[in-house]
């Protein structure tokens, strides 16, 4: 039906709204762990360079205090040169290890964002079918509305045959339609106010049978009371009236039928 296509589509943009967030948001929540590790390395290779740093300021000291008698502080000094070769040899791990890792969180992040591209664009290519969806319900249901005033307005012009055609076609046309027993219940009328009551009986039938829980069922048996009388069936038409109460007590058509029966 048209109001449930609205909601659906209502529905569909509401979803469009929060639903990139939430997938980026999930996906760098994934990233965070990569995050922290490069951002602890990184401190890590800054503390090494700061040692290196102190160390080659140490060496340039050293150096400056050197004399001839210094062959003991040139031990030393190549003792230095050596551990400070291996913290050079560490420090280019740990820029490797660095630079990978910011590379694969760059790459994660690039199909990160293609990803959550392509979603979006499924994601509008459904609103806009749902908004289409909507667009042709509105359209249907008023073309719907058009057809059936077009043929209760000529019941009320009194063109009962072109009522009961053009109820017929609506009835065809719109078998969905909520208003498919209300276009049968009028077909009855138009064959009553013809005075064709052997077919407004058949017709107030099938509303009765097919669609028994409508408003209009129990005007329908009211009308096949009323036919029931002008064919002089007036047993039959009590019997009509009673089932009418019966089965529908709190109807407006239950209180006309108990006003008949106190009358016959």
């Amino acid at each position: 039906m048209p109001k449930a296509g609205a909601r659906l589509a209502r529905g569909g943009i509401f979803l469009g709204a929060f639903l990139v967030p939430l997938l980026a948001h999930a996906a760098l929540f994934d990233d965070e762990e990569a995050r922290r590790q490069i951002v602890q390395l990184r401190n890590q290779v800054e503390s090494r360079q700061k040692s290196i740093e102190e160390r080659l300021s140490a060496i340039d000291a050293r150096l400056a205090q050197m004399d001839s008698s210094g062959q003991n502080r040139a031990v030393d000094l190549a003792q230095l040169i050596d551990s400070l070769k291996q913290d050079l040899a560490k420090l280019r791990g740990q820029v490797e290890v660095l630079a990978n890792q910011t590379e694969t969180l760059e790459r994660r992040q690039k199909d990160l964002y293609v990803d959550l591209d392509n979603r979006l664009r499924r994601l509008e290519q459904t609103q806009t079918q749902l908004q289409d969806k909507l667009s042709q319900g509105e359209r249907s249901a008023a073309s719907e509305k058009q057809a059936y005033e077009a043929a209760l307005n000529q019941f009320k012009l009194g063109n009962y045959q072109l009522a009961i055609t053009n109820f017929q076609s609506f009835m065809t046309n719109f078998a969905s339609s909520e208003l498919v027993p209300s276009a049968q219940y009028w077909i009855g009328n138009a064959h009553y106010a013809m005075r064709d009551y052997k077919s407004a009986i058949a017709a107030q039938q099938k509303v009765v049978k097919l669609w028994p829980e409508n408003p209009k069922a129990p005007d329908a048996l009211l009308n096949i009371a009323s036919s029931q009388s002008e064919l002089g069936q007036s047993s039959a038409a009590r019997e009509t009236l009673r089932g009418l109460v019966k089965k529908y007590p709190s109807s407006s058509a239950a209180e006309q039928a108990k006003q008949r029966l106190i009358r016959k």
